[in-house]
């Protein structure tokens, strides 16, 4: 059955991530605020594949914005992903 998780993201710029998610696979990404063509990007890569190979991809990338929370968009979504297998 499908569910959305909708997480708050921290230190990014993006003010908001929408998962919709069914059976351990992301059918949908939306991301509210952020670089815009990124996070449509990092979004459409993440649809079709699995939470945690995603969630392999982008943890710990960072974003030399927040250098000092060492984070980013990408970052975040492994994050929520994170708290749906959880």
């Amino acid at each position: 059955m499908e569910q959305t998780f909708v997480y708050k993201p921290e230190f990014v710029c993006s003010r908001q991530i929408t998962i919709v998610h069914e059976d351990g696979i992301i059918k949908k990404v939306t991301f509210v605020g952020g670089c815009g063509g990124n996070t449509q990007g990092v979004a459409r890569l993440s649809e079709g594949r699995p939470i945690a190979e995603v969630i392999g991809l982008l943890e710990n990338i960072v974003c030399p914005a927040t250098r000092e929370h060492r984070t980013s968009c990408p970052a975040q979504l492994a994050q929520a992903l994170k708290k749906i297998q959880s």
